[in-house]
């Protein structure tokens, strides 16, 4: 082929075209990482402010007394004590309704049902309910636990209002951490005689329990971070148990949660007391967010 011919000249115009084209892609791929680097930075940026704020206002305020006393006008005493009782009985009744419930419709969807009607009409049914405002979940829980069952303005009220809000956060983890368990265990164990429940119960659920810890995670910070609900179901009480009285006593009293004392604060302009909530709450959702990459990594199970 001669040097001048047509065919070395179209040759390498189509060099030259590949090499702009590679050039054009390069400089492409370069601007897009620039891009997803700064939301990127954005994001961590935007984080860290957040939290440098927070703690900034509310970290002075933290203290012993204001972990050990309630709010009172005529001790002089602004505190949370209260608060963090009603909290902790709120999120020991949730889970202990919606935990039940959640991982059992979980094992019945994913080991026992066939696919059919009934299957898809809960599937569709939990899913309706993650989507459902939690405003609409506090009028529906202080109508009917509230006024109907009367249960009035209660701990046990808030409790049984948010086990319906995290029930579909727990079945639909549990039902991802029973299907990433290998079917060869189940096969396995059916294989050696064992029973279909004795093989859920003592295969099945202990391999799917990293995922189902992090289901319950989940919901523990849903719990500790709702207010509008418990709002319009649990009252805004923040005073501590009487000594003399029970359990029992205790849960059909209005209770009020961190989250609800910190609107509370903010409506009547106490801000430092506001700042010193919304520190306390941060540092429980960041200590969640760390318990969850530990489950990820598999260093707890």
């Amino acid at each position: 082929m001669k040097a001048g011919s047509p065919d070395r000249f179209m040759e390498k115009e189509t060099t030259l075209r590949k090499g702009e084209k590679s050039m054009f892609r390069k400089i492409k791929d370069a601007v897009a990482f620039t891009l997803i680097y700064l939301a990127a930075f954005y994001a961590v940026l935007l984080l860290s402010g957040i939290i440098f704020y927070v703690f900034a206002k509310g970290v002075p305020v933290l203290g012993l007394p204001f972990f050990t006393t309630v709010t009172s006008v005529v001790k002089g005493t602004v505190g949370i004590a209260g608060n963090l009782v009603n909290t902790v009985y709120i999120v020991a009744l949730t889970l202990v309704v919606a935990v039940p419930a959640g991982v059992g419709a979980a094992v019945w969807l994913n080991e026992y049902a066939a696919p059919g009607r009934w299957e898809r009409l809960i599937e569709f049914a939990t899913e309706t309910l993650a989507g459902i405002p939690s405003i609409v979940f506090g009028l529906f829980g202080m109508v009917f636990f509230g006024t109907t069952l009367g249960l009035g303005y209660s701990i046990l009220t808030g409790a049984l209002t948010l086990s319906l809000m995290i029930l579909p956060l727990i079945t639909r983890n549990t039902q991802e951490a029973l299907r990433a368990v290998p079917e060869s265990y189940r096969s396995g164990a059916i294989g050696m005689g064992a029973t279909k429940w004795h093989m859920i119960r003592t295969i099945l659920l202990p391999s799917a329990m990293p995922g189902i810890t992090t289901g319950i995670l989940l919901a523990v910070g849903r719990i500790v971070g709702e207010s509008a609900a418990l709002l319009f179901t649990a009252g805004s009480g923040y005073f501590l148990p009487d000594s003399g009285s029970g359990f029992f006593h205790k849960i059909m009293e209005p209770g009020g949660t961190l989250t609800v004392q910190m609107y509370l604060s903010m409506a009547s302009a106490d801000y430092d007391a506001a700042f010193g909530i919304a520190a306390v709450l941060l540092g429980i959702v960041l200590t969640f967010n760390l318990l969850l990459k530990m489950l990820a990594r598999n260093k707890l199970f």
